[in-house]
């Protein structure tokens, strides 16, 4: 496949008339520039590379537009939530995630990664087949997004507490069970979904004990991505205080959960010491702007951590809102408020977060880009859109909006947003009315 770039806008430059050839995995083979009018399968007026997603509960989209006029805090949202995850099946978590996962494309994501934990059926019994993670790589290919699925151990309620309601369904009773399943389930979309990614996530500190943060990290392959909830809230920093007394930075550090293949959601409420550990141990943080807001978390560290040395990337987390733009311009709308300052991130590192440190945080070993050998997602962008009028090219990143995407190239396979926003809707009204 050739595809053709009018103008491509990247981190650091606008290249003119850029042709790029692919082979047939959508691996960039060759990619020449200055060449106006060559003949190419696709021609994109105005293109950016694919953005990456990196935390997303997928059937928390059934929350949106639902949960505003109660009120309440993080923990009311959460019972609601679990209401909800109670009336999942596969078939339902397909239709919704199918319904997320084309929306995410026609916004311009093109990576996600699935924080998922409802791995059970009702009082814990398991699936066959591991239904519910084959239901998510299925829902992935059907709306044309790489999706790297971050099965997640959850053991517990909280510092000891045994789990409850809903919660009995993320559980596989002790981390060596969950390491056999996760096997398992790799083996299996290996052989089913070949696509998929299978990378592995600790829900958090206050929902697997010290002793077995240890046991399912040392029981994960060392290239293995690895993400986890941390600090999110106060209380949570609070408990694992009084039980462990280290913050939920220190005990995972001391686990051996920190490293460069690891990325921390959230780090909302962290020490001045806590932030150095993080930088040193150069992770990635998995910052959700729309969501921390929607929620109520606070103003995170995102300066602090990347002066530290960790890598800032982002996530829509319970997709109250699909779209990378906004992310990023609340990612640093969020360092000016904390700081008092303006352009506190400049523009590489946003670029950063949303294109290579993004997707590094999914594929440490399989780069996607514009280099030979890079797996290619790209973005066409509507050349004339309003919101772009008179913009610098290389901050389109705050500029634009997910209605600004017009189409995507993933895998070479090209995808018209339009279409996918009725996929969307299509699948959506599926999943509402499924039980």
């Amino acid at each position: 496949m050739r595809v053709a770039c009018e103008r491509l806008v990247t981190r650091d430059e606008v290249l003119a008339h850029a042709v790029i050839d692919l082979d047939d995995a959508g691996r960039v083979v060759s990619i020449e520039r200055d060449r106006p009018g060559a003949r190419a399968d696709r021609t994109l007026a105005l293109a950016i590379p694919g953005l990456a997603n990196t935390h997303s509960h997928a059937f928390h989209r059934l929350l949106r537009g639902r949960t505003h006029a109660g009120g309440g805090d993080f923990w009311r949202w959460r019972d609601t939530m679990y209401r909800v995850a109670e009336s999942l099946d596969p078939d339902r978590m397909r239709a919704v995630a199918t319904a997320v996962y084309s929306e995410m494309v026609a916004a311009g994501y093109t990576a996600v990664g699935e924080f998922h934990y409802l791995h059970h059926g009702p009082g814990g019994l398991p699936y066959a087949g591991h239904a519910m993670e084959v239901a998510l790589a299925d829902a992935a290919e059907a709306a044309g997004i790489r999706l790297t699925l971050l099965d997640t151990v959850y053991l517990r309620a909280g510092f000891g507490r045994a789990p409850e309601g809903a919660q009995i369904r993320y559980s596989d009773g002790t981390a060596e069970r969950w390491l056999e399943r996760w096997h398992s389930v790799r083996d299996a979309l290996a052989t089913s979904h070949p696509e998929v990614t299978v990378g592995a996530a600790i829900h958090s500190v206050r929902a697997v004990a010290p002793d077995d943060l240890g046991l399912a990290v040392g029981g994960l392959p060392a290239d293995v991505p690895l993400h986890v909830h941390l600090s999110e809230q106060p209380a949570e920093n609070a408990d694992c205080v009084g039980a462990t007394g280290m913050t939920p930075t220190v005990l995972l550090d001391l686990s051996g959960a920190l490293s460069p293949r690891t990325t921390v959601v959230h780090a909302t409420h962290l020490t001045d010491a806590d932030v150095s550990r993080l930088g040193a141990a150069r992770v990635s943080v998995s910052m959700c702007p729309t969501t921390e807001a929607d929620l109520g978390d606070g103003l995170g560290h995102s300066e602090e951590l990347h002066a530290a040395g960790a890598r800032l990337t982002v996530g829509s987390d319970q997709n109250v809102v699909i779209d990378p733009f906004d992310e990023l311009r609340r990612l640093e709308g969020g360092a000016r408020l904390a700081s008092g300052r303006r352009g506190v991130l400049p523009t590489p590192v946003l670029w950063d977060a949303a294109t290579t440190a993004g997707h590094a945080s999914l594929r440490p070993d399989d780069p996607t880009g514009i280099r030979p050998g890079d797996q290619l997602d790209l973005l066409a962008i509507a050349p004339r859109s309003p919101r772009l009028a008179g913009a610098r090219p290389q901050e389109l990143l705050t500029t634009a909006a997910a209605d600004d995407v017009t189409a995507s190239i993933v895998r070479g396979s090209y995808q018209e947003s339009s279409a996918l926003r009725e996929r969307a809707w299509d699948a959506f009204e599926e999943a509402s009315h499924a039980r």
